[in-house]
């Protein structure tokens, strides 16, 4: 199984998890729940807490209320061409948080805590995948 096209940099190419990167393939935001104890997992995990679980695939809103958020202006050298750029942590409506970068579409000025937002999956150049929060077109 790999896991080879998600982020930007690929730390782990093997996963029980690779169903994760072909479901944002096609524009699905997927976290895992265990059937035993109910916990929801943003981003997905192959395992519970509980150690009793099975864990099965639920389809999240992405739908977020934003938390807290960060701008860097320096970054690790695989990010070094996309500074500055911000960080939120973001809340699902379905509970669990997320940290994903800010939509380079959102001005500075725009962002603000407890805005709604929307996590989507982003192809990058070379069919890499990661997600972002993005701005409700509601708003």
């Amino acid at each position: 199984m790999s896991f080879a096209k998600f982020g930007k940099v690929s730390y782990v190419s093997e996963t029980k998890l690779q169903e994760f990167e072909t479901k944002l393939e096609a524009g699905k935001i997927m976290g895992t729940k265990c059937k035993k104890c109910g916990r929801l997992y943003f981003p997905p995990r192959a395992d519970c807490d509980c150690m009793k679980g099975e864990m099965e695939w639920v389809e999240l809103s992405g739908n977020c209320k934003l938390m807290t958020f960060t701008t860097l202006h320096f970054a690790p050298a695989s990010f070094r061409y996309e500074v500055p750029y911000t960080l939120g942590v973001a809340q699902f409506e379905e509970g669990p948080t997320v940290l994903a970068p800010l939509s380079k579409e959102l001005g500075e000025d725009e962002i603000k805590i407890g805005m709604s937002l929307k996590l989507v999956p982003v192809e990058l150049m070379g069919g890499r995948m990661i997600y972002e929060l993005k701005k409700l077109e509601s708003q």
